[in-house]
């Protein structure tokens, strides 16, 4: 896994935990024995454990699955490029037309790897979901 497509993942996942933190400061206010601090603690660990190591990407899967269960209303702010970094059980997260158009974009990422070409995997993303302008008649 290339360094600035892991960089890009982690810098996803730094957005992620600043949106769970604000939910947690939030929950207090609400609920004093809120246990967000507990999930964000589990959080920072799942990162601290991709930063070593990418092998085992379980951890991930779970965390992110559990944000859309346990904060539904957040769940928009996760972005999508997580749900296909991490795989597995987020999947269920993203319907058949955008895993289509991620799996092409992992194929041109690979194939520019194999290649020795470089792959900016956060360009890439904004040009293959940007709209497609129609010329007005």
């Amino acid at each position: 896994m290339s360094d600035s497509y892991l960089q890009h993942q982690l810098s996803l996942l730094a957005h992620v935990r600043t949106v769970l933190q604000a939910v947690a400061e939030q929950e207090i206010e609400l609920m004093p024995e809120g246990n967000s601090e507990l999930f964000i603690e589990r959080f920072d660990e799942m990162v601290a454990e991709l930063q070593q190591s990418q092998a085992d990407l379980y951890l991930g899967q779970e965390i992110i699955c559990q944000i859309f269960q346990r904060y539904p209303q957040i769940a928009h702010l996760v972005p999508r490029d997580l749900l296909w970094f991490f795989g597995g059980d987020c999947l269920h997260y993203m319907p058949d037309a955008e895993i289509e158009l991620f799996q092409q974009l992992e194929d041109r990422r690979f194939a520019a790897l194999e290649q020795g070409e470089s792959f900016d995997w956060a360009t890439e993303v904004e040009l293959l979901f940007m709209p497609v302008l129609t010329a007005k008649q």
